[in-house]
């Protein structure tokens, strides 16, 4: 899991740095991030941890974090930032998490480049594990 989010973290600066030097705006990108919550053994994902916590502090990126049934919600608590925890979805709701995620995006690319995050519209295929 450490290496997979080190390498989105990667892979999305060098995107940035190529729209910021062709002059393109961008809005505040995404990662969302599927999975069991269970890291490799021997995976970095302390240090993944660490970055996109610092991205999401600099404002560099909105990180969101989903765990399937049986996911280690407690170590996906130590990755997502403390305002955006992790959502557990509900069976195998994928779709609703999808068309969730279309109607997020749609809101997000009608506001303005470099604005505030705008308000997202209510979850209804996961819930937050405490």
């Amino acid at each position: 899991m450490g290496e997979a989010i080190n390498y989105a973290l990667d892979l999305l600066e060098s995107r940035k740095e190529t729209y910021r030097e062709s002059g393109i705006q961008y809005y505040r990108p995404w990662i969302f991030l599927i999975t069991d919550g269970a890291p490799n053994l021997n995976s970095p994902w302390q240090e993944a941890a660490q970055r996109v916590k610092d991205a999401e502090k600099n404002r560099k990126l909105s990180f969101f974090a989903v765990g399937v049934q049986g996911a280690d919600m407690d170590t996906l608590r130590q990755i997502t930032p403390l305002d955006r925890p992790p959502m557990l979805l509900h069976g195998l709701d994928f779709k609703s998490m999808f068309v969730w995620l279309s109607d997020s995006m749609r809101r997000v690319s009608s506001s303005t480049v470099g604005g505030e995050m705008v308000a997202l519209p209510p979850v209804g295929w996961g819930q937050i594990t405490t």
